[in-house]
């Protein structure tokens, strides 16, 4: 039953290291894109 399973898990989830590049590029521009916004909220309001 042990192996059943684990072939199971590796076909549920296979590792493409294309798709988790792709995940980490969109987790820094998402991160980058809220920062930015949050940096011009404060500029704006310290400087207005």
């Amino acid at each position: 039953m042990k192996e059943n399973k684990t072939k199971v898990k590796k076909q549920k989830r296979p590792l493409d290291k294309g798709q988790i590049f792709v995940k980490i590029m969109a987790a820094i521009l998402a991160v980058l894109m809220v920062a930015g916004t949050g940096i011009t909220l404060v500029y704006a309001l310290l400087m207005g």
